[in-house]
């Protein structure tokens, strides 16, 4: 066998230098929950959509599950490093075949989340244009100009993208805490922690609630991604990772709670219904015109910064993919000089530009909320979607992982999490599925309320039949699947196991 896989491995290429450390990680991860979109878009949402009031802790509830998610998926990091991690984890703890499956299902939905921003960053975009400078832009040239500027940022060090997300992600913060302050400051119904309580939550519409949280975590698990690019691919993944997730959990369920208590919890949820224009209203009430005016510009560069990350994460796969010839080899082809993925990088700009031109057709005279109510939906919580059934695979995977290299980890590491993450995400996914037409803004059951997990799932089982004909037709690109082209690795398993 080491015979026949060294030309497909040996040489693999690098994504280069260890330049990243935990701070850089930690921006990059909370970059892709983009958090003031999440408080001033998701957060309203939640509370119009599904009339719930107990969204601040749906935060928590689902950062619990996550942290438990995390303690089996971080401890697999610490030994299987590779740069299309779900793709890897289930590859090593489900089999190979599941593991191909699970990396079309990832290629899909990461850039459905990606490509979907992109419908919101162009509408928000050119509304700025349209109400600052009384400009008149089409979304999809704003769009546009956001898909030049993320594909620059692509094919370049990934620390000039881990350092322009840093100062983006800490004014979001900025922003978002001086609205939570000035709501708990103004508090027309007094400090009442009423939406915090179970009763808020667990009513009717708690899975549509959860459903919807759970989008503002979503590239939380992009840290063991780079974990070829990290100081410290043993730690540093790992206490990113539970870093980016703590903070997520406890800074959207204390925003989520400061916007009940500024709005009142009696008018909150009717409120919401301005989306956006609650928070950029309150601000505009409370602060100076110019602080509101920044607000706008980092409600955009949140946009951006989330366009930025999930790109990233794209990349890598495409990459990871090729360099083990699950996908033709040029796709681990890196840049010299940056040492990008050069190659995966722009295949993502080419996908994205490609969709973007055929929404730009469809919605030609449509309403200015047509690439919100279309691309931004509908590709955003089909993305969601895919993330979730990945978490919930992946758990699985790493007990079967554990199982056959046990690596001296006690059960609660290579069992019982994992198990108990593994079933509460299965709910979770229920929930998703159950309320998918209420996320994606239709009123009762359509064609589009399968045909959008369909782009999901279908390319998962075509992922399967794949793996299946690799190893009757190319059985050294199979043997190593999932191991990032570590000639030595594969070897090792041949040793000790039979190719699943």
């Amino acid at each position: 066998m080491a015979a026949s896989t060294d030309s497909h491995i040996a040489a693999a290429p690098g994504l280069g230098k260890r330049t990243l450390g935990v701070p850089a990680l930690v921006f990059m991860i909370i970059a892709a929950s983009a958090p003031l979109t999440v408080v001033a878009g998701g957060v309203t949402s939640n509370y119009a959509v599904t009339g719930v009031l107990g969204i601040p802790l749906s935060f928590i509830v689902l950062g619990i599950v996550l942290l438990v998610f995390a303690v089996g998926y971080t401890a697999m990091s610490q030994h299987v490093s590779n740069a299309g991690a779900f793709y890897a984890y289930v590859a090593r703890g489900l089999g190979k075949p599941a593991g191909i499956g699970a990396a079309w299902v990832a290629l899909v939905s990461y850039n459905a989340m990606q490509i979907g921003i992109y419908g919101m960053f162009g509408f928000a975009l050119a509304d700025f244009l349209a109400t600052t400078f009384g400009l008149s832009i089409p979304w999809w040239v704003c769009a546009l100009a956001g898909w030049a500027v993320v594909g620059l940022l692509g094919v370049n060090k990934v620390d000039l993208s881990a350092k322009v997300l840093g100062i983006v992600v800490a004014c979001e913060f900025l922003i978002v805490i001086v609205y939570d302050v000035l709501a708990f400051k103004i508090a027309p119904e007094g400090i009442s922690t009423e939406s915090l309580e179970s009763a808020s939550l667990f009513t009717a519409g708690a899975g549509a609630a959860l459903a919807f949280s759970i989008a503002a975590f979503m590239g939380f698990e992009s840290g063991a991604i780079y974990g070829e690019e990290v100081k410290d691919p043993k730690n540093t993944p790992r206490r990113a990772t539970l870093i980016a997730i703590g903070i997520i959990a406890v800074f959207y369920a204390l925003s989520a709670w400061a916007m009940a208590v500024g709005e009142g919890h009696s008018a909150v949820i009717e409120n919401s219904a301005a989306g956006p224009g609650l928070v950029f209203g309150f601000l505009a009430a409370h602060t100076p015109g110019w602080f509101v005016t920044l607000g706008n510009m980092l409600f955009i560069t949140s946009l951006l910064a989330a366009l930025v990350a999930f790109h990233n994460v794209v990349a890598r796969y495409l990459f990871s993919l090729g360099r083990e010839g699950v996908l033709p080899a040029a796709m681990a082809k890196t840049s010299p000089r940056t040492h990008a993925p050069v190659v995966g990088s722009l295949t993502q700009s080419v996908l994205a530009l490609l969709v973007l031109v055929v929404f730009a057709i469809a919605g030609a005279g449509a309403d200015i909320m047509f690439p919100v109510f279309t691309l931004f939906t509908w590709l955003t919580n089909t993305g969601a979607f895919g993330l979730v059934m990945l978490m919930a695979l992946t758990s699985f995977a790493v007990i079967g992982y554990f199982r056959s290299e046990p690596h001296g980890l006690g059960k609660w590491t290579t069992q019982v999490a994992p198990l108990s993450a593994g079933i509460a995400l299965v709910v979770l996914f229920g929930a998703i599925v159950a309320n998918f037409d209420v996320l994606i803004g239709l009123d009762g059951a359509s064609v589009l309320g399968w045909l959008l997990p369909a782009l999901v799932v279908v390319p998962g089982v075509l992922g399967l039949l794949w793996a299946f004909r690799l190893r009757s037709t190319q059985p050294a690109i199979y043997a190593g699947v999932g191991h990032g082209g570590d000639l030595a690795e594969v070897e090792t398993e041949a040793g000790v196991t039979t190719q699943r």
